[in-house]
């Protein structure tokens, strides 16, 4: 079995990591820098970096930032919010970032998707889906835009399965509905990408302990749990999620 991953999300507006609840109610988590040297510190697996403006408010990408994290972190990191053309992925791989993780833009422009895979290669881009549960969609989940503002009318399944078939990488799955309220993961939504989808899933939303984490990894049969309040405000570290998971059976990175 492959190892999971334990990766801290940090969600960036104006400069500053923050946390919301469902995607509202947005709070200071802290300052970009400082916690991804902390986190690297911990013993993190990976680091999410998401502009949750970029897109709402049809801005550029963070690359200052980008250049700043990569002389500090010493583990991969993926970017995301206002990514809009192969240029833009172009610049933030240049700047220091491993992977780009794409939202918004491929639902209006999916062949970026393709353009970017062919040329990058497909372990660089990461697809985001922010999805909402919706029982007129096949699946029962609808993908959201602009930072979960703004419905598609595209089922999350369906559209997955196409962004995989263009070539993304991996799936940072959203779940709206449990985001920031540190009641468990959806692993409804979860379990079915990972068991519909033939490359890896990043469970997001909803992590509230050690064993939220464990069970989106099994029961939800996630490759990886990104995880942001639990870890920004010092309830748990990284160190305390793996050495759980540990005893529980799931093979980790120390």
């Amino acid at each position: 079995m492959l190892a999971k991953r334990i990766i801290p999300c940090m969600d960036i507006k104006k400069g500053r990591v923050v946390k919301g609840i469902k995607f509202e109610n947005i709070k200071d988590a802290g300052n970009p820098l400082e916690l991804a040297k902390e986190y690297n510190k911990q013993g993190a697996d990976e680091v999410s970096f998401l502009d949750i403006m970029a897109s709402a408010e049809a801005r550029g990408i963070m690359l200052e930032l980008v250049k700043n994290v990569s002389k500090e972190l010493f583990i991969p990191f993926s970017v995301g919010g206002g990514i809009k053309s192969v240029d833009d992925i172009q610049e933030i791989l240049k700047a220091g970032a491993e992977k780009v993780s794409i939202g918004s833009t491929a639902v209006n422009n999916p062949e970026l998707i393709k353009e970017a895979a062919d040329k990058f290669g497909s372990q660089a881009i990461v697809l985001s889906v922010d999805a909402k549960k919706n029982p007129e969609m096949e699946s029962g989940y609808e993908v959201f835009v602009k930072g979960g503002r703004e419905p598609t009318g595209l089922d999350a399944l369906s559209f997955a399965k196409k962004m995989e078939e263009l070539g993304a990488g991996e799936i940072l799955l959203n779940a709206m509905d449990s985001d920031g309220t540190k009641k468990g993961y959806d692993l409804v939504i979860t379990r079915m990408f990972s068991e519909n989808l033939n490359i890896p899933i990043i469970a997001s939303g909803g992590a509230g302990s050690p064993e939220d984490i464990l069970e989106v990894l099994t029961k939800g049969k996630a490759d990886a749990a990104l995880a942001a309040s639990i870890f920004h405000y010092g309830e748990y570290t990284i160190k305390d999620v793996k050495d759980f998971l540990q005893k529980n059976g799931v093979e980790v990175r120390k």
